[in-house]
């Protein structure tokens, strides 16, 4: 029997979906595109892992550079269609791929 291994990024964008996903209000553009850009960061950091795995750390670089930019970009819709709360429950999203870089020698 396996167990479902949890990422430390599986809390916080958990709370982001619930909040997209709470009622008609959210469904503004921004809200929509904010989720989008959530998605988008997930399979960058994805990729970076797969790419980290074959040792390619240029790829891995270039992958979680990416999925920062998307996580910032997902803040500032987040913050555009009212969700502040949201939007700062983000930052440890980030602060896990500044993490990362810092680990691959990226910056």
């Amino acid at each position: 029997m396996t167990t479902a291994r949890r990422t430390p990024l599986a809390r916080p964008l958990a709370a982001v979906l619930l909040l997209l996903a709470a009622g008609p209000a959210l469904a503004q553009p921004a809200c929509i595109g904010a989720r989008r850009k959530v998605d988008e960061a997930a399979a960058f950091r994805f990729q970076a892992r797969q790419d980290a795995r074959l040792g390619d750390r240029d790829r891995v670089c270039d992958n979680l550079g990416d999925a920062e930019d998307r996580y910032d970009e997902a803040r500032d819709r987040l913050d555009a269609c009212g969700l502040t709360v949201a939007s700062i429950d983000l930052e440890s999203a980030l602060r896990s791929v500044r993490q990362e870089k810092r680990v691959f020698r990226c910056d």
